[in-house]
């Protein structure tokens, strides 16, 4: 066997040296680094599927991270309010939060505008489309960042159904009836019901029926079958009137305070993002399961009485938009983001009502006759 020379075995080390380097560079650093622990409130009770919702969201973000990041998730009313958990976060008490913008109405009232805006989407994937790919999310943080100028960067989630006219004590058969009811909304959906003449106020989602127990309210909306049910809408009221233009979109919105978002390393930012968009998607299908059964136990169970809102009602709602837009559209952002939102429904609508077939007719003819 030849005998290695000095300058051979020097070469040699240096080589394996060279090698351990490139391995060090190219293997991930999760086993280096130190878990990142964040506190994170929804807006919702715990028993409520939103609060389920921002579980889900949760649960995509520790997976992703692979042991950098711990998330705790708290209901509302851990640590501060449901309508106080942007300041919370914004302050850094809290690190995160789920929640609607439609909840910031107070600060601005074209917060309503990102989530829940007026009836001339589609959809709620319509809303999404244009704040991700319709210059929804550069308006968005100009109002963040510029106009309100809180500490927080955000995304919007979860596109949710259209939202039931509510809850009543007798059936809304006319417009008439709206008129002096005391009734619970949030978001641009106060100055819509103002319009028609209802005493609004605004509640968050644990309120609600205590106070249509007491007699403080004479009618809510809150979002699905499957939150109303949990909180206990059937316990106090028996006719759950069905469409609506007051929110016929709303997403989620995820917060986090920008200061500790701006510290994170590039790629936990990324998990943070782009679990947002994950647990959309898996938002979307799960209601698919939950909200149309939890209606039908309402039904079976507790005697509920399904009643779809008349096209009086839902007409005078559109015509009450017209005029909520007129009187804010004076604000210059606020005319920027509808405008820009008008733009994206004329022409991505149009394509849609043109392309796609009757739904209607389809399960008309595959399930009405049976």
């Amino acid at each position: 066997m030849t005998e290695t020379t000095p300058a051979r075995r020097t070469l040699f080390k240096a080589a394996a040296a060279g090698a351990v380097g490139a391995a060090v560079l190219a293997a991930p650093q999760i086993s280096r680094a130190q878990t990142v622990t964040l506190r994170f409130q929804s807006t919702w009770p715990q028993r409520d599927i939103f609060h389920e919702f921002a579980g889900d969201y949760v649960t995509r973000c520790n997976t992703l991270a692979g042991g950098r990041l711990r998330i705790e998730l708290l209901p509302a009313g851990a640590v501060v309010g449901a309508f106080q958990m942007m300041d919370a976060v914004s302050a850094g008490t809290l690190d995160g939060g789920h929640g609607v913008s439609a909840y910031w109405f107070g600060k601005n009232k074209a917060f309503s505008l990102f989530g829940t805006p007026p009836a001339w989407f589609l959809d709620a994937n319509s809303y999404l489309a244009w704040f991700y790919y319709g210059g929804g999310e550069a308006l968005y943080n100009e109002l963040i960042s510029q106009i309100v100028r809180v500490n927080v960067v955000g995304f919007q989630t979860g596109p949710m159904p259209t939202q039931p006219l509510g809850w009543f004590r007798n059936p809304v058969t006319s417009v008439e009836q709206l008129r002096g009811m005391r009734y619970r909304t949030v978001g641009l959906a106060t100055d819509l019901f103002n319009q028609l003449g209802a005493a609004v106020t605004a509640l968050p989602g644990g309120e609600i029926v205590p106070a249509l127990e007491r007699g403080v309210i004479d009618g809510a909306e809150f979002n699905n079958p499957s939150s109303d049910r949990v909180l206990g809408f059937p316990d106090v009221a028996k006719n759950y009137m069905l469409q609506s233009y007051h929110q016929n979109t709303e997403t989620f919105e995820v917060l986090w305070n920008k200061t500790r978002f701006d510290a994170l390393p590039d790629e936990l930012k990324a998990v943070l993002r782009h679990a947002a968009e994950a647990a959309s998607a898996d938002m979307s299908w799960k209601q698919q399961l939950r909200y149309p059964n939890d209606l039908q136990a309402m039904v079976t169970n507790n005697g509920v009485n399904v009643h779809i809102t008349p096209r009086p009602i839902l007409d005078a709602q559109l015509r009450a938009w017209d005029a909520v837009l007129q009187n804010l559209e004076t604000d210059p952002f606020f005319k920027r983001v509808c405008d820009s939102q008008r733009d994206w429904c004329r022409r991505v609508s149009a394509f849609y009502l043109r392309n796609n077939a009757s739904a209607a007719v389809a399960f008309n003819h595959f399930f009405a006759r049976r």
